[in-house]
């Protein structure tokens, strides 16, 4: 046991939501989910960590005896279990599974109600659990875990404002990049040499690490790519030794987290006067995105967002070239699950955190790629990306 911890409301509102459907136990195993609800991000995910959520009282986290040391360092509940072997570590036994049955008896739920993300989980691994426990009903957590991320909590808000300042910073040392009209792979390595250097001096007790997979971890997440001219329409590839030309543009994406909640920052460049048809596609997205500002505040449709977008487009002459979307939730992925999109039925709330990116696509024209990370507040929105906006010309 560690010392008692005091845990987040995102906590409480995964129980509501559970106490709504019945559900008795949810077991998460999803790294962004498990991280949610427990605090620890082991980086590697090759055995995984279990986040177990009981209807009511305190999560309990399952990891491996390898992580045990990581896991209590880093992780807010109170109550971590192990399993597996690794030196003189007391552990529940060999295995995950075995360790995670015996929890659910402590609870008194194995034959009960359990929640797992159907979205997410390997088929294999859903026969596992059924198959060790028979008795019990299993419904999917999915949808309502995501809808528990869409707002973020005071301390999620707090890092968002880190990851904002340090992709800031990348951009600024983008921009200065493309003026001296260096390579995409120069722009993206000197851009997160510098969002290295401010976590660094700025941030010592911050992590910056993405979450990972069975087969690799992320240990750093300060992401900058830049793609020249045409390869603006790959919309993310890795960054090469393209350098742009006079007349073209170079898009700029920039991905930072802290402490597993992410911002976005993404900019278009001209590397001196663009043609005429390519700055009019790129003055079209920046008249939008100033239409939108008043609009992002409590009670707008993200589906209005959308189509606000559309309309203007449509007005100047694009409405062959629309976007699927213009813009995403953020937060503990770098593209969480919500879309600003004609069919969502989701409305802005405060404690939103989401991107817009209204965006152009013009085959023979050009591209345009600008983003901002965006915090709705009880009286309208925060840009919490910051760096120079508007028409950039290098």
């Amino acid at each position: 046991m560690t010392a008692s911890r005091a845990l987040p409301d995102r906590v409480r509102r995964v129980q509501a939501e559970m106490a709504e459907r019945g559900i008795d136990a949810t077991l998460l195993f999803k790294p962004e989910n498990s991280f949610l609800l427990t605090g620890f991000n082991p980086i590697i995910y090759s055995h995984p960590v279990v986040a177990i959520v009981p209807r009511t009282g305190e999560p309990i986290m399952l990891v491996h005896a390898l992580r045990d040391d990581h896991g209590r360092a880093s992780a807010f509940v109170n109550d971590i279990r192990l399993y597996g072997a690794w030196s003189d570590k007391v552990t529940m036994g060999p295995n995950w599974l075995d360790a995670l049955g015996t929890i659910l008896g402590e609870l008194g739920v194995r034959e009960g109600t359990l929640a797992v993300e159907e979205d997410f989980m390997p088929v294999a691994r859903q026969r596992q659990i059924a198959g060790h426990l028979p008795s019990a009903t299993f419904v999917d957590a999915s949808h309502f875990i995501d809808h528990v991320r869409l707002i973020k909590d005071a301390d999620q808000i707090a890092m968002a404002r880190i990851a904002a300042r340090i992709a800031d910073a990348g951009m600024d040392e983008a921009v200065r990049r493309v003026a001296l009209g260096v390579s995409e792979r120069e722009i993206a390595l000197q851009s997160m040499h510098v969002m290295n250097q401010l976590w660094s001096s700025d941030y010592p007790d911050v992590e910056v690490a993405d979450f990972g997979t069975l087969e690799g971890g992320a240990q750093n997440g300060l992401w900058t790519w830049a793609l020249a001219g045409d390869r603006m329409f790959f919309n993310c590839d890795n960054p090469t030794q393209r350098q742009p030309r006079r007349g073209e543009a170079v898009s700029v994406f920039i991905w930072t987290n802290a402490n597993g909640i992410h911002a976005e920052n993404e900019r278009t460049i001209a590397f001196g006067p663009l043609p005429d048809a390519h700055r009019r596609a790129l003055d079209t997205i920046l008249d939008i995105r100033e239409t939108l500002r008043p609009m992002m505040k409590p009670g707008t449709r993200y589906a209005d967002l959308f189509l606000a977008t559309k309309a203007g487009l449509e007005k100047a002459g694009y409405g062959k070239n629309i976007p699927g979307r213009i813009g995403h939730g953020i937060g503990l992925g770098a593209h969480e699950h919500s879309s600003l999109d004609a069919r969502s039925e989701l409305v802005l709330e405060p404690g939103m955190l989401f991107t817009l990116e209204p965006n152009l696509r013009v085959p023979g024209t050009g591209a345009t790629q600008i983003s901002d990370t965006i915090l709705i507040t009880e009286g309208g929105c925060e840009y919490l990306t910051q760096s120079r906006g508007g028409y950039i010309e290098v």
